[in-house]
């Protein structure tokens, strides 16, 4: 009987010692992100970050372009996979008006943000190359004005008139995404 009760006490000990990891170390929201009031057709928020370079920068530093905002994160095993063909968009589109911009929102910013963008290589067409676009480090605030993340990858594309045109959670679809980029440009 003891031992029963023993079992019992850990069993609950367990479901509230996951219950409060998972609250804490939950991607907040607030209660308008929840309800979805940020969708396509909306101006994009506006927002100022840093660069790796400690530059400023905001989203209207590249007005007139089509935008793939991409939240990511140095840890996130999805984010890696998508990183390639990212390359291969900017690579693609960039001439053409098209950017992608990085928000890397690693807690530890750009310690380890940098030192990441500078050593990782990507296959690409059967070569080994680094990220060839913007990286910013973001933050919470950043990530809420765009309605609040649900996991890594996050992916938004805005216009060249600064509306939002899609949003997506997790890996983005290649064959999709270049649809929409083509369309916008």
């Amino acid at each position: 009987m003891k031992k029963t009760v023993l079992i019992l006490v850990a069993v609950i000990a367990a479901t509230f010692a996951v219950y409060w990891a998972d609250k804490a170390t939950r991607v907040r929201t607030t209660s308008a992100s929840r309800l979805g009031v940020v969708k396509a057709g909306d101006a994009a928020p506006e927002f100022k970050v840093k660069d790796l370079n400690d530059k400023d920068v905001s989203l209207t530093d590249y007005k007139g372009k089509v935008v793939l905002v991409n939240f990511w994160a140095t840890w996130c095993d999805p984010c890696r996979v998508e990183i390639p063909w990212l390359i291969e968009m900017q690579d693609k589109y960039g001439a053409k008006g098209f950017t992608v911009l990085g928000i890397a929102m690693d807690e530890e910013g750009k310690p380890v943000v940098a030192p990441f963008v500078a050593k990782e290589r990507y296959e690409v067409k059967g070569e080994k190359v680094s990220m060839n676009y913007p990286i910013v480090i973001g933050n919470d605030s950043v990530a809420e004005k765009f309605g609040g993340l649900l996991g890594y990858p996050t992916s938004v594309l805005i216009s060249k008139d600064g509306k939002q045109i899609k949003k997506i959670t997790g890996l983005v679809s290649y064959d999709e995404i270049t649809k929409e980029i083509e369309g916008a440009l």
